[in-house]
């Protein structure tokens, strides 16, 4: 996983409530067991409508998300995050997220950023006005900037620390290799060992 600290990019906004993993990339795509190749079928059953906002030219190469409340409800599915990342998006910002949704997101270094509606609504006023808008995103500092707005947000330590390392869970547990590896070394030989 890559480290995520200052992040700048063109915005999409995507006016809607209560979107669902589902929208997000429906079940039958769901058969693939790596976790790349799930990008083109982001949002797939809107992208149908040629008028859908990323399917508008301006917003091509978009590395931010703006949503509406309760984004990423629904089902579990890590599959969801994972069409986000395989799109592009390192950042979605949300008036509130699914808990689980939050947390699959966090596991692969797409930082869900919440904010209150209004600042949402904001962001996505200015976007609608010019694509071309960057907004800036500071994991260090927890704030989010763009023209003549600053907000900040909240997130807990461990998660942004693990992010600002670029550390997944595999991530973490590797950084304790050389105790593992002592660990197993002086195990009986009958019993299991740790595959390498």
């Amino acid at each position: 996983m890559q480290p995520f600290t200052t992040h700048i990019g063109k915005a999409v906004p995507l006016d809607r409530a209560d979107v669902d993993t589902d929208q997000i990339i429906p079940a039958e795509y769901l058969k693939r067991i790596e976790r790349t190749g799930f990008g083109p079928f982001l949002f797939d059953s809107w992208r149908s409508d040629p008028d859908f906002v990323l399917n508008r030219p301006g917003y091509a190469g978009a590395t931010i998300l703006l949503a509406g409340l309760n984004f990423g409800s629904g089902s579990s599915r890590e599959h969801a995050v994972w069409a986000l990342e395989d799109h592009g998006f390192r950042v979605v910002i949300s008036p509130s997220f699914a808990d689980i949704f939050r947390n699959n997101c966090t596991k692969v270094g797409l930082l869900p950023v919440e904010l209150p509606a209004d600042t949402v609504r904001r962001l996505m006023d200015l976007v609608l006005d010019d694509p071309a808008t960057e907004i800036t995103v500071d994991l260090d500092s927890k704030r989010v900037s763009a023209p003549g707005l600053e907000a900040t947000f909240e997130i807990d330590d461990f998660t942004r620390w693990c992010l600002l390392e670029g550390l997944d869970d595999i991530g973490l547990t590797l950084r304790h290799e050389d105790a593992i590896g002592t660990f197993e070394a002086a195990r009986s030989p009958w019993l299991p060992t740790t595959a390498r």
